[in-house]
């Protein structure tokens, strides 16, 4: 049972309010309106068709903590879907739109045109940007990123006289969007039943997960599998550096070196997906630099405007540059390069440099780790994991009950099926932590009962 006293306070204070703001009024009236509305109107993703639940309807944001229009205030222990590094409501993201689309609200940056913030944005993004990234696409998203990296390796095998370099190495829990080309890469078998074909030529690897396989295991693994294939037969490999939605996994420390080393042996393209990893998460802008590897491409977006706008990148490098060079890229969105979309990117990026928020990360991401620790002595946690403010939780059942109690209690977190997820603003308090950690450790420690 929920008490008063387990439940987030109502009024959190986050830094930067106004006082008569801090802690929205609920609106009743319109709650129940709005949620019959939702039920009637709206197919959300990740649902069953016909059998809406009750929603939970968000209205106002600040810092790590949500309002919703009954007033109850939650602690965000997801960033939604990891996508706010800097927290909600910040007004300088919403200053930078505004004034952008008081000037230029849009126009297409197809063939030879273009807007000054998404070239200041692109020559921003390459000078955080691990060595060796030279250009960037801009897309509106992850999905449509890894749409791109996959394409875009194919293209340039193809153009460099090789059309039978096509094979994708993708990594089975490993998650990379919902598109065509995307849900092919993304080895989550529930996420694929019911599509019928998707796209051939993907080719499923183990989960590098430390409970399961050692580098060794894994890194004989992808040399059987290339040499099975042929190495020239393959375009690329993708991967998550930290698996995400499978589970919030780390790799074992060597695996990502490694692996590399044999894809550079047999000339494979490494296509790094950093959607969720880049921009602080992990500690480092990129943890393309935690790990100590230079992919061929970064695939990112959620932290690269923190959600305010949608927009991905991905960054090419060199290699990729040198087999395409001359090459028709007949591949584009309707709103690439969108200067709203920069414009928030650039003040975002701005924000994440002036707070400091990769060091904040490594540093309450330690925090919350050692709270959660002794959760590991207990009989039904397999493991309690992470990096930086990536933050995993495996149970030996189904972790449904720890996401409902934690939410009971105004805690957001995510269970993905045996694991609880947890990846809050890198914007979270000491405290807003510390309150984190006891309310997952109350219920996790309670579905064991």
């Amino acid at each position: 049972m929920t008490t008063q006293k387990d439940r987030v306070p109502r009024d959190p204070a986050p830094e930067g309010s106004a006082p008569g703001d801090r802690a929205p009024e609920g609106r009743p009236g319109v709650a129940d309106e709005l949620a019959e509305l939702d039920k009637r109107a709206i197919i959300h993703p990740h649902t069953t068709i016909g059998a809406p639940d009750e929603p939970v309807i968000f209205d106002r944001g600040e810092g790590a903590v949500l309002w919703d229009v009954r007033g109850e205030s939650y602690l965000d222990g997801t960033c939604g879907l990891w996508q706010c590094p800097v927290g909600h409501g910040r007004p300088e993201l919403a200053e930078a739109a505004a004034e952008q689309i008081r000037r230029l609200e849009f126009y297409s940056s197809f063939g030879d045109y273009s807007n000054e913030p998404s070239i200041r944005l692109a020559e921003r993004l390459l000078r955080l940007a691990p060595p060796g990234l030279e250009k960037v696409f801009f897309t509106n998203g992850g999905s449509e990123g890894n749409e791109t990296a996959i394409k875009l390796a194919r293209l340039a095998h193809h153009h460099a006289g090789h059309p039978e370099r096509t094979v994708i190495l993708a990594r089975t829990g490993g998650y990379h969007g919902m598109a065509g080309g995307s849900l092919a890469a993304t080895g989550i078998d529930r996420l694929r039943e019911g599509f019928g074909p998707l796209l051939p030529d993907v080719e499923f690897l183990g989960k590098p997960h430390a409970l399961h396989h050692d580098t060794d295991a894994l890194v004989a693994e992808l040399e059987q599998r290339i040499a099975e294939l042929g190495a020239d037969r393959i375009a690329a490999f993708i991967g998550e550096p930290v698996l995400g939605v499978g589970g919030m996994v780390p790799p074992p420390p060597d695996y990502w070196p490694r692996v590399q080393e044999v894809l550079r042996r047999n000339d494979i393209l490494l296509v790094l997906d950093e959607i969720v990893t880049a921009f602080g998460r992990v500690g480092h802008w990129f943890a393309a630099e935690h790990y100590g590897i230079e992919p061929d491409m970064v695939v990112t977006a959620k932290g690269l405007t923190s959600g305010y706008i949608p927009m991905g990148a991905v960054l090419v490098g060199r290699r990729v540059l040198d087999l395409v060079d001359g090459a028709w890229f007949p591949h584009g969105f309707t709103y690439n390069g969108h200067p709203v979309g920069a414009a928030v990117a650039l003040a975002n990026l701005d924000i994440l440099e002036r707070e400091d928020l990769p060091r904040r990360a490594k540093a309450v991401g330690a925090r919350i780790m050692d709270g959660l620790a002794p959760l590991a002595e207990l009989d039904h946690v397999r493991e309690v994991r992470g990096v930086g403010l990536m933050l995993g939780i495996e149970l030996d059942r189904d972790a449904a009950g720890v996401q409902s109690g934690a939410r009971a209690d105004g805690l957001i977190v995510r269970a993905a099926g045996n694991n609880i997820v947890i990846s809050p603003p890198l914007v979270i308090t000491d405290e807003q932590a510390d309150t984190l950690v006891r309310l997952v450790c109350k219920h996790v420690a309670a579905v064991g009962n």
